[in-house]
């Protein structure tokens, strides 16, 4: 059993399996030179995992210690990151009381299908990473979400076969500027009223990590305990059996339209517990840890 990282070495980024507390090199583990990144990895996943699993039962050197590595986020640069919106029913439901709004029915109800938005993929960072708000904004809000992380190229997925393109799952905070969100001096009913540039691509908007766990090794990607907190208040506390579209709804609903390639992350949403709930926001100094089930812990300093 392994997971996939990216670590800082002498010689750049390098893909790296996550074998116990030890960090190898994937290309000198597996015999494959070409395997220099995670992006190399996941562009021939399925020989790579095939590899990368038999050479984890028994790996050759010694690798480094963990605690020792400098763990990046595990795709520095995603080709496309995928964000679900207002994909749980709790979240959704706190986000309209904010906004002195009734809640709406559940989407399937009314024949809807999910909505998405599309992330920088430069604002990916990694754990330990900070994260400027300081000056950009005052309503900075956290959201944990699972990403999925694409490992086959396909289009025109159903609902019973999207998640053969997964490769597997890392962690990922959804950073939020709210007082980006509505743009000033245009009506609400504007069409054009939303940037969503400013309020969910801005520097730092998409911590990831620390590793990709496989698919293969996920009992259950449905039933995932997940949970937010700030400095050492839990503010998010959650499962990901709670979404209202599951991954393979997003999965197939995305494949309709676009071809998703390997590398592609799909971020699933969030549940209740954003600050924007309560009016509470992120200040410098503040340090959001965020944890899933059977991935993983990231954690960032907002500065």
């Amino acid at each position: 059993m392994y997971k996939l990282a990216t670590v800082q070495t002498a010689q750049g980024p390098r893909a790296a399996a996550v074998i116990g507390d030890r960090v190898h090199d994937v290309a000198d583990l597996t015999g494959q030179a070409k395997y220099v990144g995670v992006q190399d990895v996941l562009n021939d996943w399925d020989n790579a995992h095939k590899a990368l699993a038999a050479a984890s039962k028994s790996p050759k050197g010694q690798g480094t210690p963990v605690a020792q590595a400098k763990l990046l986020a595990p795709l520095p640069l995603p080709p496309v990151i995928f964000c679900a919106g207002a994909n749980y029913k709790d979240h959704s439901e706190e986000m309209w009381k904010a906004a002195g709004r009734p809640p709406e029915p559940d989407p399937h109800e009314l024949g809807l299908k999910p909505w998405f938005f599309l992330k920088n993929p430069h604002a990916v960072v990694g754990t330990g990473v900070d994260v400027e708000i300081s000056g950009y904004s005052k309503k900075m809000d956290w959201e944990i979400e699972l990403a999925v992380i694409v490992g086959r190229k396909a289009r025109n997925l159903t609902v019973e076969n999207a998640m053969s393109c997964v490769a597997g799952y890392t962690c990922g905070n959804d950073l939020s500027a709210r007082d980006h969100g509505p743009r000033d001096n245009v009506p609400d009913t504007s069409p054009f009223k939303a940037d969503w540039i400013r309020h969910k691509s801005f520097e730092g908007s998409c911590p990831m990590g620390p590793w990709i766990t496989p698919a293969a090794y996920i009992r259950n990607p449905e039933d995932l305990a997940m949970k937010l907190w700030v400095n050492d208040d839990l503010k998010q506390n959650s499962n990901s059996g709670k979404m209202i579209f599951t991954m393979a709804e997003q999965i197939a609903h995305i494949s309709t339209g676009i071809t998703l390639y390997p590398g592609d992350v799909i971020m699933t949403g969030t549940p209740a517990g954003v600050g924007a709930g309560k009016g509470t926001f992120l200040k410098s100094g503040d340090v959001v840890k965020i944890e899933i089930a059977e991935i993983g812990t990231i954690s960032n300093r907002m500065v």
